[in-house]
């Protein structure tokens, strides 16, 4: 599971079945200090995520296939929570 958060969403007039009815979000990798980890990547919502949201992000193709309940879907990566606070040892880092 990665840390991401949302830049914003991808409108697609033609897309592979297996997407239809589902939003899809880019999102950007980040650290615990909000700061970008990584490239970005295209992600499904399934948890009514908006633009700037932290969201936890699942980048794995069964647990994608388990959440969707479909045995084979071109889909891998997935926002599956919205992050309201992070808490280290030392600090508390809010929405």
């Amino acid at each position: 599971m990665k840390m991401c958060q949302v830049l914003g969403t991808i409108t697609a007039t033609v897309k592979h079945s297996a997407y239809q009815g589902h939003k899809i979000m880019i999102v950007q990798p980040i650290d615990s200090k909000k700061k970008p980890s990584g490239k970005s990547f295209l992600a499904v919502d399934s948890a009514q995520a908006g633009k700037g949201d932290m969201v936890l992000v699942l980048t794995e193709g069964n647990g994608v296939r388990q959440i969707l309940k479909q045995k084979e879907i071109p889909i891998r990566s997935i926002i599956v929570g919205i992050i309201d606070e992070i808490q280290t040892i030392d600090v508390v880092i809010p929405r």
